[in-house]
């Protein structure tokens, strides 16, 4: 950094940070975090090599390619997620496809890791569903009383039936009921 080079502006990163958890807020930012990160061991275990020693045990399987795809196609449809939030429905169960299916391709489905990541984040995709956004409320709207206690519904009406009990099912034969339940 040099002089010339101008400083952050300040409060920069908090109107980031701000700016970041709003775009997180309308998306489902964690399932896809969950469905992204669950296509790595997928991917890593078929072709890892683990050194003892001198001795080298290598985990590749013959479907080494096969969990090549599967997790190519979680970290795709995680990043979908992110950017393309209408597709969540098909991504989630998608995830949740290709996270069975790795259990037999890929050595336990990233030894077990992958799979619980992408059903995890597939459920949460499915699940997930757009809020709606607060509706500010302009000071004219609002009564002498908000922010204070919360207001009491009004009671029902009670009727008194002829022995001079109240009856709230409205079928006494003293409102004209007749024995019927009413529907208003």
């Amino acid at each position: 950094m040099s002089a010339e080079t101008p400083a952050a502006a300040p409060g920069q990163f908090t109107r980031r940070r701000l700016q970041f958890r709003a775009w997180r807020g309308t998306r489902p930012f964690w399932a896809g975090l969950y469905v992204l990160l669950s296509g790595l061991p997928i991917i890593y275990f078929p072709y890892f090599h683990l050194q003892v020693g001198h001795l080298t045990l290598a985990m590749a399987t013959t479907a080494g390619a096969g969990s090549l795809i599967i997790g190519v196609l979680l970290i795709v449809l995680g990043i979908s997620l992110w950017f393309q939030k209408h597709v969540r429905t098909f991504a989630g169960v998608a995830a949740i496809l290709l996270a069975l299916v790795s259990l037999p391709v890929s050595n336990f489905g990233g030894f077990i890791m992958g799979f619980l990541l992408a059903l995890i984040g597939g459920a949460m995709a499915v699940a997930w569903s757009p809020g709606t956004p607060p509706q500010p409320q302009s000071p004219a709207e609002a009564g002498p009383d908000e922010g204070g206690a919360p207001r009491t519904a009004p009671l029902p009406e009670q009727r008194m039936d002829a022995a001079g009990e109240n009856d709230l099912s409205g079928t006494s034969p003293a409102n004209g009921a007749n024995g019927r339940h009413s529907a208003g």
